[in-house]
């Protein structure tokens, strides 16, 4: 496996795991009682984002270390990635 394709293959898993981790801890400026005038009352009163990147970042990493530790002792076969993301045969 190239450089290359384990670097697009963690982006890929970064940005899915990302995803997952956005709404954790989010709360409402209506839950948190103070309203910003002019905003919807649902619009997140902190938003942490560099909490959630250094979340996202370390949850990614593990999870593109236990893929990569399978890939390299052959625990998951090309031959078995490649059959699976073939066409199904006619």
């Amino acid at each position: 496996m190239t450089t290359t394709t384990i670097i697009a293959i963690f982006f890929l898993i970064w940005w899915l795991t990302f995803f997952a981790v956005l709404p954790w801890g989010v709360r409402s400026q209506h839950e948190h009682g103070e309203f910003i005038a002019g905003t919807d009352p649902g619009a997140p009163a902190l938003h942490r984002v560099w909490m959630k990147l250094l979340w996202t970042t370390l949850i990614a990493s593990v999870i593109a270390g236990v893929l990569y530790f399978l890939y390299v002792r052959n625990l998951i076969p090309y031959e078995f990635l490649s059959r699976i993301s073939s066409p199904p045969p006619r």
